[in-house]
């Protein structure tokens, strides 16, 4: 595949990626940590915060493309 488009789709993806991360994210905090302490919060925003970054280095490294052999 030619490295423009790989880029180019990578990068589509690393969009739809965290806008659906932080949707999903946000909406299950929402939805059962209401009432959890302020502790449970930072905790969970903390994680999930850092979480996105995983499959974020995978698209990257597909960005990257093949490894040059030599």
């Amino acid at each position: 595949m030619v490295p423009r488009l790989r880029s180019f789709i990578g990068t589509i993806l690393i969009i739809i990626l965290v806008i659906v991360y932080a949707l999903a994210a946000t909406t299950f905090a929402t939805l059962l940590l209401a009432t959890s302490p302020w502790w449970v919060h930072f905790l969970y925003f903390l994680i999930s915060g850092l979480l996105w970054i995983l499959p974020a280095m995978l698209i990257i490294k597909w960005m990257a493309g093949p490894k040059p052999r030599g």
